[in-house]
């Protein structure tokens, strides 16, 4: 089985980023007991740029969770496939 991965990216006013942070927070804490791994990264030279990553060792895991997830994520969930190489 290959892992799967959603990648979404998104940028913020800087007037919602503490509401931003605290709900990235309640989605980690969601998704970690879906069995998946989410981080979160942001462009040092963009404040309030963001890309989030959410993992599963299993697509249907993936699947799963999201749409099972409380808060929907902006535009099309594309879900890539790990390559074996």
């Amino acid at each position: 089985m290959s892992r799967s991965l959603i990648i979404q990216r998104t940028t913020i006013p800087p007037s919602e980023r503490a509401r931003y942070v605290s709900r990235l927070a309640e989605r980690a804490a969601y998704y970690e007991a879906a069995n998946c791994r989410f981080w979160v990264f942001e462009d040092p030279g963009l404040r309030n740029a963001f890309v989030e990553f959410t993992v599963a060792d299993d697509s249907s895991i993936l699947e799963e969770a999201i749409a099972s997830a409380p808060e929907p994520g902006t535009g099309p969930l594309r879900i890539y496939q790990q390559l074996e190489l």
